[in-house]
């Protein structure tokens, strides 16, 4: 993804802080507008990965902290379900007047409560989304318990959510009662998506009945099992951003992926907060990374070494295939298994002082009535395949470093 920092005001002339997260090619084909749950920030990590996996399908996402969180102007103390809303809308106006009006709209826990709220006021807005949302605001109360005496009693008290604390209102309470979502709901008339876990401890399933029951069709749900209400797994809120990529596809216009504006290829990009990289190759995208086992990995994609061997075990297969093909013979199937190390030397007489040298061991099955003849022809031809000789050769790689954008980057 690319990150572009963006500062907009809401209606009360409060400054807040926003990522709009781009494709890595900087095209985005629509644009989707993302609201946090209650108390979190823009950079809540489920956020950012869901983020990435839209971007990987061409959707830009654009997410910000309501007032009084994160990087945003304004006391989160002073804030109503209401002024959520209020500031929803004005990101959407500030995306359509900068960028482009948002297509999509996706809320998380009472971010989806609001976006649902909001919709109706979005013109653009084609489909919606909601993951582990409450159907009814006042849900939150649940979350404040022991706190709502003194709330009710004082008009105000310092609570703990998330092991942060925050000063919650009882005008925050007030608003959040004034809400009848089932019939903002019924009245949507947008295609929706709801997301949630059955074991969701925090905002149970039965709140996802109840929106789905509440919403007219085009309606659609799909279930994170095995999700926490947070989304802690990296491969959960993934796994979310995939599907929300997949379903939106029949309601936004996306074409397939272009190739890149670059003369370059292949491009790659990290973002701050771990090893996970997107590439884009051609037309096709993928995540690479590293094993948990290493600080920063999630293991959401082949390592760097995976992807080398990856391309010296494909290059394989096709050069026998083509082979086979034009010699006419009765190849099947080809399957090549390759394994990277690292090892020493065995030249070196002193183990402690051997230097190391990759190795990639190549086992080539070839499955078909061939001959001894043939097959060895095959192994032989394997050898000569174009990574084979590229690994084998002197490869010059130039780098060079580009020149920022105007634009600041995160």
């Amino acid at each position: 993804m690319k990150s572009i920092k963006v500062s907009f005001q809401n209606k009360d002339g409060h400054v807040l802080s926003g990522l709009l997260e781009l494709p890595i090619d900087g095209r985005p084909h629509a644009f989707a507008l993302f609201a946090h749950c209650f108390t979190c920030t823009k950079n809540f990590t489920a956020i950012r990965n869901i983020s990435r996996a839209l971007s990987l399908n061409g959707i830009a996402v654009f997410r910000f902290d309501f007032t009084g969180l994160g990087e945003s102007e304004g006391e989160f103390g002073d804030t109503t379900f209401s002024s959520n809303i209020a500031d929803l809308l004005s990101a959407a106006e500030h995306l359509e007047t900068h960028y482009q009006a948002p297509a999509l709209a996706i809320g998380h826990s009472l971010g989806g409560t609001a976006v649902l709220m909001a919709a109706s006021s979005l013109p653009s807005v084609k489909a919606v989304v909601t993951i582990g949302s409450p159907c009814d605001p006042d849900h939150v109360k649940h979350l404040l318990k022991g706190d709502l005496t003194q709330i009710e009693k004082e008009g105000k008290a310092e609570v703990s959510i998330g092991g942060r604390t925050f000063t919650v209102q009882k005008q925050f309470l007030d608003d959040l009662s004034r809400f009848e979502p089932a019939t903002d709901i019924h009245a949507l008339r947008r295609a929706l998506l709801v997301l949630h876990s059955p074991q969701d401890r925090t905002v149970s399933i039965d709140n996802a009945a109840a929106i789905y029951q509440a919403a007219r069709h085009p309606k659609s749900f799909i279930s994170l099992d095995g999700a926490d209400h947070l989304m802690t797994k990296p491969e959960d809120s993934l796994y979310g951003g995939e599907m929300i990529a997949s379903w939106v596809k029949r309601y936004i216009d996306i074409p397939q992926a272009e190739p890149l504006t670059s003369h370059k290829r292949v491009a790659v990009r990290i973002g701050p907060d771990s090893l996970t990289t997107e590439v884009k190759a051609g037309n096709h995208s993928l995540l690479a990374d590293e094993p948990k086992a290493i600080p920063g990995g999630h293991d959401l994609g082949p390592t760097p070494y995976d992807l080398v061997t990856a391309g010296l075990g494909a290059c394989t297969a096709m050069t026998l295939r083509m082979y086979a093909d034009r010699k006419q013979w009765p190849l099947k199937n080809v399957i090549v298994h390759l394994q990277h190390d690292k090892i020493h030397a065995q030249d070196s007489e002193h183990t402690e002082k051997k230097p190391m040298l990759d190795q990639i061991s190549r086992e080539i099955e070839v499955e078909g009535d061939l001959t001894d003849e043939q097959r060895n022809r095959l192994l032989e031809i394997a050898e000569k395949c174009p990574v084979h000789r590229t690994l084998h050769s002197s490869v010059q790689i130039v780098s060079t470093l580009l020149e920022l954008e105007d634009s600041d980057a995160e």
